[in-house]
């Protein structure tokens, strides 16, 4: 595997995204830290990835090698000239909304770089914690769009990944019917919006439905995708995502 620079930058967080208690605990941001933009960041020569979500984007229950922003950067890596892709910054916490995800980002500092390309995944939270499809409407459009600034206007440089289905895991499958059915109104709604504003959408909710048939899809906790879901992922659009970065 080709060698990439190393520079990963996390906002993260260990609660997980749908709690076991009754009551879903809600993230600490107080005291959240914004880290440096690397020095590399500024290098004409790399390609700089800006990764916006939640638990799934920073990877719960899996190893930071595993993430699916990690395996797409691996993957592009064996596509790509040596040292041109930098590891993504990451901005995703588990347990975020859309209304923590945009105040994480306007608390970073990273929307006053330009950025070579930039993925979003949000929503689970907003549907897990009971909140409505309007405010998710109003709140993912302004972040696609200021995901689409960070990517210096760049519509055919930002991609968005579907919400996976958690009704298919351990913890949510009691409850499958009515998850999936929930979803299916975020997922409908994050397409129409993102193909409206030109962005291309992965969908990767059909992949996350495939448990229980197929084993070893979900993480320990029973809950998040497991490495190798998150790898099924990165084999369904990374070739799209090769395509993005043509000049």
């Amino acid at each position: 595997m080709l060698q990439r620079l190393s520079s990963t930058y996390i906002l993260a967080s260990a609660l997980f995204f749908c709690s076991c208690q009754p009551e879903p605990s809600q993230p600490d941001l107080s005291g959240s830290q914004t880290d440096p933009i690397p020095s590399n960041i500024s290098d004409p020569q790399s390609f700089r990835y800006l990764a916006l979500g939640d638990s799934y984007t920073i990877g719960e229950s899996v190893d930071s090698s595993l993430r699916w922003p990690e395996q797409l950067v691996d993957r592009l890596s064996t596509w790509m000239p040596e040292d041109t892709l930098i590891d993504p910054v990451i901005v995703a916490t588990t347990g975020w909304t859309t209304s923590n995800l945009s105040q994480a980002l306007f608390e970073s500092g990273y929307e006053g770089t330009n950025w070579d390309y930039v993925s979003l995944l949000i929503g689970v939270n907003n549907q897990y914690q009971g909140l409505s499809l309007e405010q998710y409407e109003v709140e993912f459009t302004d972040l696609l769009n200021r995901a689409i600034q960070c990517a210096n206007g760049r519509t055919d440089r930002v991609f968005v990944v579907s919400i996976p289905d958690y009704g298919f895991t351990p913890f949510g499958q009691n409850n499958q019917a009515t998850i999936s059915a929930e979803l299916i109104q975020f997922n409908a709604a994050c397409r129409n919006l993102t193909v409206s504003a030109g962005v291309a959408h992965f969908d990767i909710t059909p992949i996350s439905q495939q448990w229980p048939q197929i084993e070893g899809l979900v993480a320990s906790d029973g809950l998040h995708p497991s490495g190798e879901q998150y790898g099924l992922w990165v084999d369904a659009f990374a070739s799209d995502v090769k395509s993005l970065l043509r000049p």
